[in-house]
């Protein structure tokens, strides 16, 4: 096992990390969905669930295969955090992922804008994703950020950038354009279902 999958198992879902700017992170979190739905906009809350309820998939996957090779995660989180909540998950990524589905969704200009010629949908998924990878570049080179497959790494980015992010816009971005109200909220309302689910009985089962 990697020296970054055991140090994040040993402070997984440990209380001991608390620290107290995990309450003002959440009420900026509670903030930014209260401002949505106080002015209804129904759709921006509902890709904000959609993008941290399928990062939050993704996360259960990426414990699994930690579990199934005993050596490593294909992501895992390491450094100071308040909270594990799985090892390539922490209480202030998530908070991220939270906000991130609305954030973007805010810049996203109507469908029939066209940006260099290309549809503005399929061009943001990949401007973004590509944009959110930088980041994960810069966090890895830092050491906070840990990869351990080369397949999962510089310079081989394309499958992060398709698993790990253009599944969050095309997610969102899906929510925000579906004009029906019941399939706008069938999908984060499918996804966390599934994802409680999912937790409970992973983490009871010592596999996450």
């Amino acid at each position: 096992m990697t020296p970054a999958s055991i140090r994040a198992l040993e402070v997984l879902r440990s209380g001991s990390l608390f620290q107290w700017y995990v309450i003002p992170l959440f009420a900026l979190v509670v903030y930014v969905y209260a401002v949505e739905v106080e002015r209804r906009n129904l759709s921006l809350v509902l890709a904000g669930l959609t993008v941290s309820g399928i990062d939050w998939s993704l996360e259960i996957a990426n414990a699994l295969f930690l579990k199934l090779t005993g050596y490593a995660a294909v992501w895992t989180e390491v450094g100071p955090t308040a909270y594990q909540i799985f090892v390539g998950l922490n209480i202030e990524t998530f908070f991220m992922f939270a906000i991130m589905g609305i954030v973007f969704g805010k810049m996203l200009p109507p469908k029939d804008v066209r940006i260099l010629g290309f549809s503005n949908r399929p061009f943001l998924v990949v401007a973004n994703s590509l944009f959110c990878v930088l980041v994960e570049v810069v966090l890895n080179r830092l050491g906070y950020l840990v990869w351990a497959y080369s397949w999962w790494n510089l310079p081989n980015v394309s499958l992060i950038v398709i698993v790990g992010y253009s599944l969050y816009f095309v997610g969102a971005y899906y929510v925000i354009d579906v004009p029906e109200t019941s399939k706008k909220v069938r999908v984060p309302a499918i996804i966390w279902a599934a994802n409680v689910v999912a937790t409970v009985v992973l983490v009871a089962a010592g596999w996450i």
